[in-house]
C-alpha cells in the first residue's frame, strides 16, 4: 500500500483499509428501506434489566444466548441502549450474546452518578465512566468484543488502556477523531468552540436535537426528545466539558494487535479525512456509511454485517 499519512509517533503509515463499506448487499438494502417506527418497542428477544455500576443502576437491554461471547454497545452523550436496538438481534443471531446500557446520567440510568462513589464526587468525570465500563467487563468471563459510539468511543479507549486483556475486539462509532479540545475540528463551529464551555455547548446541542438539523424521522425524533425528561442536564454539561479535554491514546492503540475498526457517517461531525487520519494513526479499519453522526441508527445492518466479519476474523479468534 502506499503510505497517506503518519501516526502518532510521526511514522508514516498506510492508507487504512476500508471494511465493507462500499458493499451494495442485502444489509444496505435493508438500511435503505428501513421504515419510521417506535424506538421505544424492543424487538423480539431483547430483553430489559439492570447492571448495578459502580456509579449506580445502569439499565440494560440484551439479547443472545449469555454463555456465548460478549459484545458490549455503549452510547454517547444524550443518547441510550435503544440506539443499537436494531443491531442486537443481528449480532444475537451470529452467536454472540449482545448488552447494551444507558450511561450514567443519560435517559434511563439518570440516578447513576458521581455522588454514589465511594467517596462521593462532584462531578461527572472520565474516570467515572471508564470503571463502569470496566465492572461491566470483569461481570462476565473472559474477553469481550467492545462497540463505543460518540463520547463512550473514547471512554472506550480508557478502559483498554486499563483492561486491555478484557478487550477480544475494538470498535469506535463517531469517534471524536482529535485530541484536546476536540470540537476545534467540527464543521461550521469549530472555530469559536475553544470559547464555549460545557453549559454553552450543551445548549446548543439540545437546541439542535430539538431542532431536528439531523433531519431524523418523526417516530424517531419523539423518542430521542422524550429522553431528555430523564437525563440529567448536569451529566451532558460536564460530558461536552470532558470532550474539550479528550485524552490522546493513539499511540496505545496503534502498539495494540486486536482488531480495530472506525466506523462513521459519511457526513459526520468531524470531517471525513479526520477520521481516516486518525484509523491511520491507530491501525484499524475503516468503515464509511451513508448519513451522520449515528451510523448505528441509520446503518445498522450494514455495521452489524462488518461487526461480524471484525468479530469472526482470524485476528480476533
Amino acid at each position: 500500500m502506499v503510505s497517506a499519512g503518519r501516526n502518532a509517533q510521526g511514522t508514516p503509515v498506510p492508507e487504512p483499509e476500508g471494511f465493507g463499506s462500499g458493499l451494495v448487499d442485502d444489509a444496505a438494502r435493508r438500511d435503505a428501506g428501513l421504515p419510521d417506527f417506535d424506538w421505544s418497542v424492543l424487538p423480539e428477544g431483547v430483553v430489559r434489566g439492570e447492571f448495578q455500576a459502580p456509579s449506580g443502576t445502569l439499565a440494560t437491554i440484551a439479547s443472545g444466548d449469555p454463555e456465548h461471547t460478549r459484545v458490549l454497545l455503549i452510547p454517547g452523550a444524550t443518547g441510550s441502549k435503544e440506539d443499537f436496538v436494531l443491531m442486537l438481534p443481528e449480532l444475537a443471531a451470529a452467536g454472540y450474546f449482545v448488552l447494551s446500557c444507558d450511561i450514567a446520567g443519560q435517559y434511563e440510568s439518570a440516578q447513576a452518578g458521581p455522588e454514589n462513589l465511594d467517596p462521593p464526587r462532584p462531578h461527572y468525570d472520565y474516570e467515572l465512566f471508564r470503571d463502569d465500563l470496566i465492572a461491566m467487563l470483569d461481570a462476565g468471563e473472559g474477553d469481550a468484543h467492545v462497540v463505543g459510539y460518540s463520547f463512550a468511543a473514547t471512554v472506550a479507549q480508557l478502559a483498554f488502556q486499563q483492561r486491555p486483556e478484557k478487550f477480544r475486539s475494538l470498535t469506535l462509532i463517531s469517534c471524536p477523531p482529535e485530541p484536546g479540545q476536540c470540537f476545534r475540528g467540527v464543521r461550521f463551529i469549530g472555530w469559536f468552540s475553544g470559547w464555549v464551555n460545557g453549559r454553552v455547548g450543551t445548549a446548543l446541542m439540545i437546541w439542535g436535537i430539538r431542532s431536528n438539523v439531523a433531519r431524523v424521522a418523526p417516530k424517531r425524533l419523539r423518542f430521542v426528545k422524550s429522553r431528555f425528561a430523564y437525563t440529567r442536564r448536569a451529566s451532558v454539561v460536564d460530558i461536552i466539558g470532558l470532550m474539550q479535554h479528550t485524552p490522546d491514546l493513539r499511540q496505545l492503540l496503534a502498539a495494540a494487535a486486536l482488531p480495530k475498526l472506525v466506523a462513521v457517517g459519511e457526513h459526520d461531525l468531524w470531517p471525513l479525512a479526520l477520521h481516516r487520519r486518525f484509523a491511520q494513526s491507530i491501525g484499524a479499519k475503516i468503515a464509511v456509511y451513508r448519513g451522520g453522526h449515528s451510523p448505528s441508527e441509520t446503518s445498522p445492518y450494514q455495521i452489524s454485517r462488518d461487526l461480524i466479519a471484525l468479530f469472526d476474523g482470524p485476528a480476533a479468534a
